[in-house]
């Protein structure tokens, strides 16, 4: 119907079968399409206790509705899988081209289950599709990868790949799209790599066209204009999203030091994205239809940490491998990201995680001869860089910290856990939420574990956007507990659109919810209205939440780590801590859970999930 193409392309590398599918309109309807319409597909197709690493996992690669269109940010690809990491429902998304390639090529989007016996990758132009033998290719990093492919199938076409942390199933490893798109979160890297499968390489020739397509250029105009004036949209531009380095020092939000320290001021000057842009910036880099342009191209031209022109950090990447582990050296951070990104590992997870083992060699429960007679010390970037290098090819004590800080603390003992800070089994994302309540409750029960796109509430206490339309008029406390269950449901229900319509945070951070709505009916010809549209993000994030229930998640998992229950004595957030007995109260009486922290039956049947409620 209209930008949708009603296509799932169905590839069985254990059998070498491709095959295509249909999507009933009433489905795409309800889950809108990218992460909602993968949760929908994953509950029909997938059983919940397969293991993660196994022929049974399925990968799925999704579009939106408006990909492929000229609509802004419209270019996001989602990712969604059984995490390897988590062990429960995991997902990830980045921007690029490769969604929009997809709806050309007459795909909403790619199925892909079994094992190959050997490494292949994939090649799909329009509705031809070969399985290739990526024996040569295998054991490349991810740009190597990106320009292999391109120069033997043409510069035109978009790519996903893995490199050697996929194939060494690290837990944490990523999967980018080209040199720019980075799906880091939840170890889809490792899916990719249990299933021998290097990368997937794309071509469309066709046309996607809207239901409405006057409709949708003038919302398009609309939504335009509203990006281009909003003061959010230019500071990006100008710095980058690592201009959030010094605000979140000020307010207490920065991590410095696992956590442990609550005044950031003293390096984040050195961090920030002005620093970025005064010494290493070469000129922004803007994804497929987005006129922001927050990416950052660089290049380090001297020193021990040079760098040839490519992709720089953005703030989690400079959180992870600056502020967290007390770097202060900004050419280091961009190395250590060039690094992350060439093995293809999340760079939150892989910070936090090297943090998180920083304090544990500090106390002595690492020690040099774990580390092959290296070490761990805080500042320090060759130590990082050494270890990283360990982590993605699982050599010696990198085998431990390539399973996540989790899993690494369990086999550390000595009360490792208490170093770690993950939520579910995911590490933060590179906020100290003691300096934002709302913002901890969003990291809390998020469906993926500790994610910072789950929830814009730390945007809205942040002052940073508002959305009258829906109720959300700003002048929040973000040191503040009540009230803040309720203002979290509505916020997660916004970022599942955003998540389903693959359209990026920081283009909704200017419009409105009735933007999108517009936008949403004139491309794919659904009478829309506002309330119908929050109802599809209601009813999203409950279908994710029973597919973890089925995981075996429940109330218990809903927890905040031990370091962020105790008060920083200095910076911003000052003797600020979560009351989370009173977030998960109000919480869970708004979302419609149960004591359990299961999904409401009558809410589910309400919601038209009544063979989710079934089977929980």
């Amino acid at each position: 119907m209209a930008t949708y193409t009603g296509m799932l392309l169905e590839i069985d590398l254990s059998t070498g079968t491709i095959s295509t599918s249909t999507i009933d309109d009433n489905v795409q309807r309800k889950f809108i399409g990218g992460a909602g319409l993968a949760a929908k597909l994953f509950l029909d197709r997938v059983s919940p206790d397969i293991d993660p690493l196994s022929d049974k996992n399925v990968l799925f690669l999704m579009a939106g509705p408006l990909s492929g269109t000229n609509f802004p940010t419209s270019s996001r690809l989602v990712a969604a899988f059984k995490s390897p990491q988590t062990g429960i429902w995991g997902q990830a998304s980045a921007g690029g081209s490769f969604a929009a390639e997809m709806k050309r090529a007459g795909y909403d989007g790619i199925a892909i289950t079994g094992s190959s016996s050997k490494p292949v990758y994939l090649v799909i132009e329009d509705d031809k599709v070969e399985i290739k033998d990526a024996a040569d290719i295998w054991g490349k990093d991810c740009y190597e990868t990106t320009d292999i492919l391109k120069e033997r199938h043409g510069a035109k076409v978009d790519i996903v790949e893995i490199g050697p942390a996929g194939e060494n199933l690290v837990k944490f490893a990523s999967i980018l799209n080209g040199k720019w798109g980075f799906i880091s979160r939840c170890g889809g890297g490792a899916v990719m790599g249990s299933k021998k499968l290097k990368a997937v390489v794309i071509r469309g020739t066709g046309k996607v066209t809207p239901a409405n397509p006057d409709g949708l250029e003038n919302v398009r105009k609309t939504v335009l204009d509203k990006v281009k004036e909003s003061v959010i949209s230019q500071a990006l531009q100008a710095a980058g999203t690592a201009m959030g380095v010094e605000v979140n020092a000020m307010t207490g939000v920065l991590p410095v030091k696992n956590y442990t320290v609550g005044d950031g001021n003293f390096l984040a000057p050195k961090l920030t994205g002005g620093a970025i842009t005064e010494q290493y910036l070469t000129k922004p880099h803007a994804c497929l239809t987005c006129p922001i342009a927050c990416k950052r191209t660089v290049k380090v031209s001297e020193g021990p940490y040079a760098i040839e022109e490519g992709p720089g950090p953005q703030y989690e990447t400079v959180g992870a491998f600056g502020s967290l582990i007390v770097n202060e050296d900004l050419a280091a951070v961009i190395k250590m990201g060039e690094m992350a990104n060439r093995y293809g590992m999340d760079s939150i997870s892989c910070g936090a995680t090297i943090a998180f083992a920083m304090e544990c060699f500090e106390k002595g429960l690492i020690a040099s001869k774990d580390l092959d007679g290296g070490q761990l010390r805080w500042g320090n970037p060759d130590d990082v860089l050494a270890v990283m290098e360990k982590i993605a090819k699982r050599q010696g004590f990198g085998d431990v910290l390539a399973e996540g800080s989790r899993s690494a603390a369990k086999k550390i003992g000595n009360n490792a856990e208490d170093y770690t800070v993950e939520i579910k089994g995911l590490e933060f994302a590179l906020y100290d939420v003691r300096g934002s309540h709302g913002h901890g409750l969003g990291f809390i029960m998020s469906n993926r574990g500790a994610c910072h796109v789950a929830s814009d509430i730390g945007k809205i206490e942040s002052g940073w956007t508002t959305w009258p339309d829906i109720g959300i008029t700003g002048g929040y406390d973000p040191k503040a507990d009540e009230g803040k269950g309720e203002l979290n449901v509505t916020c997660e229900n916004v970022s599942m659109l955003s998540n389903s319509a693959t359209l990026c945070q920081f283009c909704l951070m200017s419009i409105s919810i009735t933007d999108l709505t517009e936008a949403l009916k004139a491309s794919t010809g659904f009478d829309y209205d506002l309330n119908e549209i929050m109802e599809c993000g209601d009813r999203i994030w409950m279908l994710q939440r029973g597919l973890n229930n089925l995981m075996g998640i429940t109330a218990a998992d809903d927890r905040m780590p031990k370091r962020l229950m105790t008060p920083h004595t200095e910076g911003g957030a000052a003797g600020s801590v979560l009351n989370v007995e009173l977030l998960l109260k109000d919480y869970y009486k708004a979302r419609g859970l149960d004591a359990n922290g299961r999904p409401l039956k009558d809410k589910l049947n309400a919601l038209g999930l009544s063979d989710l409620a079934a089977r929980l």
